[in-house]
């Protein structure tokens, strides 16, 4: 078996091949410098060389065991460390899970992701969800789990179970890592990215704009996932929602064209990946999301709730699609050209 060692490529290790250029985090700000229609028509002519700009992939959402989770992600409603009013739930029962996994196959989603609120999922954990994800993936579904840090022969067992994806964010630029979450390092992130690479899954790897970083600082963090080896099947970009009780709930608010340029910029430093759509949906009107859609996003979470977050209900975003003439995307593997 061939073994990843993931980590971000250094510049020695350029290859003639276009998909595997080194991005410098100047050369990221620089995109995002361009002139707005400018960047939108770059980004726009990249996603046409690789997908069908019509169609979009859908991914819903389930929080199969939600709150307490032990880490302090200053964004995130989850952590017990702060008082946000969510209340602790243990996991769902596999009935209900299937439930609502054969509604949204129903409502026309193509991929069921699954999130745990661990730190790091224990082996009993593992067993369970292992039983989650073959009952999910035998409706005909891909399947895609978030579940924390992955301890070795983990990924091994995701994958038997027919996991397709495994979703592990990179959160925010590298070097202000440790600003927003201080109980884990962003070198842990990768370790655990490194065993999924290696058991053969396919990898959803985004972040979160809008946590008071700098527009170099958003360059920092899209030249981090585009310097992946090899860069993420899947990269969700999600716009902080702001939740009370959290570090980050008076955060200021992103501007909606530099989340539009942020869509840009991750099209075209990693023209062959899904690029999705994610939190904080729900306060986007719907001209900035047909822009990000121009821009090249090509994949949203479809569903009224994205773990413990509003997201838009179905029918507004099938409106949505038949006003811009988009249509769901049935097969990944058939649309990559």
């Amino acid at each position: 078996m061939t073994t990843f060692n993931l980590r971000l490529k250094a510049k020695s290790e350029l290859t003639p091949h276009p998909t595997a250029q080194y991005w410098r985090k100047c050369q990221v700000e620089e995109l995002f410098a361009m002139p707005f229609m400018e960047l939108v028509f770059k980004a726009a002519q990249i996603h046409r060389e690789h997908f069908n700009p019509q169609e979009i992939q859908l991914s819903t959402l389930l929080s199969i065991k939600t709150g307490g989770c032990p880490e302090d992600c200053e964004y995130c409603p989850q952590s017990a460390r702060y008082d946000t009013g969510l209340e602790r739930q243990t996991m769902l029962e596999v009935e209900e899970i299937i439930e609502k996994a054969l509604i949204a196959k129903a409502r026309g989603a193509s991929r069921f992701c699954m999130g745990a609120a661990w730190r790091g999922p224990k082996p009993k954990d593992i067993e369970v969800v292992s039983k989650i994800i073959t009952a999910v993936k035998n409706l005909g579904l891909e399947t895609c789990g978030t579940f924390g840090m992955l301890e070795e022969g983990m990924a091994e067992n995701l994958k038997d179970a027919g996991l397709d994806y495994y979703n592990h964010n990179l959160d925010t630029d590298p070097e202000r890592y440790n600003q927003i979450v201080h109980t884990r390092s962003h070198d842990d992130r990768m370790d655990t990215l490194g065993k999924v690479r290696n058991a053969g899954l396919k990898i959803c790897c985004g972040g979160i704009v809008g946590m008071n970083e700098t527009r170099p600082e958003r360059a920092g963090l899209i030249a981090s996932l585009a310097n992946l080896d090899p860069q993420p099947e899947s990269v969700p970009i999600n716009q902080l929602v702001k939740v009370e009780g959290t570090p980050l709930a008076e955060a200021a608010n992103l501007d909606w064209t530099e989340f539009v340029r942020t869509i840009a910029v991750a099209r075209i430093t990693m023209p062959k990946s899904y690029v999705r759509l994610s939190a904080g949906r729900s306060d986007m009107p719907e001209a900035m999301q047909a822009l990000c859609f121009m821009a090249g996003a090509n994949s949203i979470f479809y569903g009224d709730k994205l773990l413990t977050t509003e997201n838009p209900e179905e029918d507004k975003d099938q409106l949505l699609m038949k006003k811009l003439d988009l249509r769901p995307l049935q097969n990944t593997e058939k649309t990559n050209r």
